[in-house]
């Protein structure tokens, strides 16, 4: 399989990128940052160099041609203010939606986030709250395309290790997540085809990774 990444330096991405070349498939990450290449030339995956917030559709559609899949992992990061979570996490995605129609790759991961879906809660600070406006706004773009598309929400993000079991219902997410089982479940998503449709919600659970993701695409489609 061979698949594209953007935000491919992302804490998420670069555990995704590793599990995938381990297994043998052939990963690109999308970087703005130069000096991100090393990395991910260590972890096995091919960088390219490009900028989602300047780029057209046009420019990044060549990069794409080929690919089996592509994943948004990208994300403005803390410490970014409001518009950079419009113009990262909300128009780079669509960005990356437009350039794989125009390359011919039906296949479209979405890392999102809790609470994207529904407006954020009046008590939330301003920067939360265009965060999860802009998440929301991005996921709702990419359904409306006519791609085959998967939209993960994951709960709050931990760094420790990953468990491999987890909880992947259509109800929203409660708890926390490791990063490493955010990492697992896109893996297995990639390995499903008819997850394709779904808007799931992840958080640690009881499930093993494989089961849960299996689960939930027999329940949408009845099959496996």
């Amino acid at each position: 399989m061979y698949v594209v990444i953007a935000g491919g330096h992302g804490q998420i991405a670069r555990r995704l990128g590793r599990l995938l070349t381990a297994r043998g498939d052939t990963v690109t990450g999308l970087v703005r940052n130069p000096a991100h290449r090393e990395d991910l030339l260590a972890d096995g995956v091919s960088p390219l160099v490009i900028d989602l917030e300047t780029a057209a559709p046009e420019e990044l559609a060549p990069h794409l041609s080929g690919a089996d899949a592509v994943v948004f992992a990208a994300g403005a990061g803390p410490g970014s203010g409001a518009a950079r979570k419009d113009t990262v996490d909300r128009a780079a995605s669509v960005l990356l939606a437009d350039a794989a129609g125009q390359a011919g790759v039906r296949r479209y991961l979405m890392v999102s986030t809790r609470g994207a879906g529904s407006p954020p809660p009046p008590e939330a600070d301003e920067v939360w709250a265009a965060y999860v406006r802009a998440k929301t706004a991005a996921d709702e773009y990419v359904m409306g395309r006519d791609l085959d598309w998967t939209v993960l929400r994951p709960a709050a993000l931990t760094d420790d290790p990953g468990t491999g079991l987890v909880r992947l219902t259509a109800g929203r997410s409660v708890g926390d997540v490791t990063r490493d089982d955010v990492a697992a479940v896109l893996a297995a998503l990639l390995d499903t085809p008819h997850s394709a449709g779904l808007v799931l919600e992840l958080a640690q659970g009881q499930d093993p990774v494989a089961a849960a993701v299996a689960r939930a695409a027999h329940e949408r489609t009845g099959a496996v």
